[in-house]
């Protein structure tokens, strides 16, 4: 089998006393979804943030693509391929929506007409082309929602990393949404997804890594993870288990 595009390795994120995220491993291998699940201030979010450079591991590594990219801060793994989105979106609300995406398209395309050009592919692939012109503020969470996954995508990368890019949105919006990841895995992007809409996430991962209390304690197929009495524990209660 060909060696995992990431691999998180025995790693530990303290802040002061707090241990946010304890002895976590974990995979994810080139073309698939991976969806990371867990109740909230289960440490998703700050493991996400390891993996993207926001914060440096206490303790462990992270390798992509071989390298050991511990630490690196996120404009490093940006070059290296790693793009990712937001939970809470903040697009530069008094630029146009192309504008934004013309932004990140500067770390491949440093011309503006070149910029430009490629802005437009990303805006059609993520279906914005059509409110290219108007202000980011004026978009829709369903949109600037898209908006954060165009930027994202702005930058080439190999492996997305995907916060929660479904909350908030109708039964159509979300819908939309998962045909646009699971298009994205078909043209050989590799994703990270953190979401809480169960029935989101069973659907589109190929595996899921379930953590609680910053620890991970499941790991397999949905249908697996599904049957674990410890994530029935960990989202329902003991006496549900």
């Amino acid at each position: 089998m060909a060696e995992p595009l990431l691999k998180v390795n025995s790693v530990t994120k303290c802040f002061g006393g707090l241990m946010a995220v304890n002895n976590v491993t974990c995979q994810v291998h080139e073309g698939e979804i991976v969806g990371l699940l867990g109740p909230n201030g289960a440490g998703k979010t700050t493991l996400f943030n390891v993996i993207s450079g926001y914060y440096a591991p206490t303790s462990g590594s992270i390798v992509f693509k071989g390298q050991d990219i511990s630490g690196r801060p996120p404009y490093d793994l940006a070059k290296l391929g790693i793009g990712r989105t937001f939970q809470v979106v903040k697009p530069f609300a008094g630029l146009s929506v192309l504008e934004n995406v013309v932004i990140a398209s500067f770390l491949r395309h440093p011309k503006l007409a070149d910029a430009e050009k490629h802005a437009w592919r990303i805006l059609e692939t993520t279906g914005l082309a059509d409110r290219a012109g108007i202000p980011a503020s004026g978009l829709t969470l369903a949109g600037r929602k898209r908006l954060e996954i165009s930027k994202a995508l702005a930058l080439e990368p190999s492996f997305l990393l995907l916060d929660e890019v479904v909350a908030g949105l109708n039964p159509t919006e979300a819908d939309r949404t998962v045909e646009l990841i699971l298009k994205l895995k078909a043209e050989g992007m590799t994703i990270l997804i953190v979401e809480h809409i169960m029935r989101v996430i069973m659907n589109i991962s190929d595996r899921l890594v379930v953590l609680n209390f910053g620890e991970k304690i499941a790991e397999g197929t949905p249908a697996e993870v599904a049957e674990n009495p410890l994530v029935i524990e960990a989202y329902l209660g003991e006496a549900a288990a």
